[in-house]
């Protein structure tokens, strides 16, 4: 269960913009997860608890990066052609003993060990074979085409950093080593509930006034993509008895409890009071669109993340404050997401010391520069927008105009999701 302090997330304000709040949440919240010695395969997407020390040089001898022929630099010609016997034969798998005679070339094949007393590996491509002797071109290099013993990985060295959620590289960067199970956070427990009386489970039967529940589903999705353990615990209606009794439930067995809906200030909006009841609720007026309200607390010792009740505002406001209160739980090392320039195609008004978050596509100009486009549908309410849009053009809070043409950062949805 998660121990927070009390005031963990006491930190909120009017109009807080975003970069003050995850570095206020980064510095405050501390990993609440245990350790796990997880299989490689199952440390997927988990977060690594300690860092991996190598112990072991990777690659572990001197080997050859080409098919070729091996030979002593020493013994090459440096303005003309070299002629050598050819004498012995080493393949992947395989090993020779004894030094070759001096003067000779080895014939050797990629990944096969560098024979003793020889540094130096001329491709095939590049030599010419003459019976039982080859011709070796001037200029090469002293070790060329020959890998060193740790050139990858130095036995000793930190070859993972703890915090980093293992990608399968990192899996098969451990395998290498000889590793077959990885130190790693335990999942985040986390609860899932949407709020609403107008919210209905998709496949049960809905009537005209209700709208089947998109919200638990995305949000289930996301924190999945982290690496969290989700209990989906359904919809809850607006009344305040019952959200209040269904969060102190849930919190005892969670580490996190996130909603949506119900967060603003309206006479159906119960959130608040009900979080209030059982433990603490800090408001953060973020100056975010789409967004609108974002509550963090806690219910007991768990924290609390409570997100507006539009689709596209859960995005918005899980990708830029949820997922980094994740990540500072799970004892993820901080990781903003990857931004890059693009040209916007149109013009845009938005007011000042708000960060705006806009749906475009992506177009090659006439002269092959990427444009982004505004996506046509802009509601918070348009979750197909967040289907069909290739990501999103960040407007920062300085910017109150902009003309296209303009440069502005660019956030691919499909490395930030």
């Amino acid at each position: 269960m998660a121990q927070l302090s009390d005031d963990c997330f006491a930190f909120g304000g009017p109009l807080l913009s975003i970069n003050a709040a995850v570095a206020e949440l980064r510095a405050r919240v501390t990993p609440v997860t245990g350790v796990e010695r997880a299989p490689l395969l199952k440390a997927l997407g988990q977060v690594l608890a300690a860092d991996l020390i190598s112990p072991i040089n990777v690659p572990a001898f001197a080997n050859s990066a080409v098919d070729g022929y091996a030979v002593r630099h020493a013994e090459l010609d440096p303005e003309a052609e070299t002629v050598l016997p050819v004498q012995g034969r080493v393949a992947a798998g395989g090993r020779m003993e004894q030094a070759p005679p001096p003067r000779t070339a080895v014939r050797i094949f990629t990944g096969a060990p560098m024979p003793p007393g020889l540094d130096t590996v001329m491709m095939q491509e590049d030599a010419e074979l003459r019976g039982d002797t080859v011709v070796l071109r001037p200029g090469l290099k002293r070790g060329a085409n020959s890998r060193e013993a740790g050139e990858d990985v130095r036995a000793g060295s930190r070859a993972l950093p703890a915090g980093r959620r293992l990608r399968p590289q990192d899996i098969g960067l451990a395998a290498s080593l000889g590793q077959t199970h990885l130190e790693v956070r335990t999942p985040l427990r986390v609860a899932v509930f949407s709020t609403g009386d107008e919210l209905v489970d998709p496949g049960a039967e809905r009537p005209f006034q209700a709208l089947y529940d998109s919200n638990r589903f995305t949000l289930a999705a996301l924190l999945t993509n982290l690496g969290c353990a989700v209990t989906d615990l359904g919809i809850l209606r607006d009344r305040r008895d019952a959200i209040t009794s269904a969060l102190a439930e849930a919190a005892p067995g969670h580490d996190l409890i996130l909603t949506s809906g119900g967060v603003s200030t309206g006479e159906e909006d119960h959130v608040k009071a009900a979080v209030e009841a059982s433990g603490r609720l800090h408001f953060w007026r973020l100056a975010i669109k789409p967004g609108r309200p974002v509550a963090l607390g806690q219910v007991g010792n768990t924290a609390f993340a409570g997100l507006p009740g539009n689709p596209v505002a859960v995005m918005v406001t899980f990708l830029n404050v949820v997922r980094p209160l994740v990540m500072a739980l799970q004892g993820a090392a901080p990781e903003d997401p990857p931004r890059f320039a693009v040209r916007a195609a149109f013009d845009y008004k938005k007011k000042k010391d708000r960060r705006e978050y806009v749906r475009v596509r992506l177009a090659r100009a006439a002269d092959g520069a990427w444009e982004a486009h505004k996506f046509p549908r802009d509601g918070a309410g348009i979750l197909s927008s967040m289907v069909e849009a290739d990501g999103l053009m960040e407007l920062g809070e300085e910017i109150t105009k902009l003309p296209a043409g303009t440069e502005v950062p660019f956030l691919p949805l499909g490395l930030i999701v």
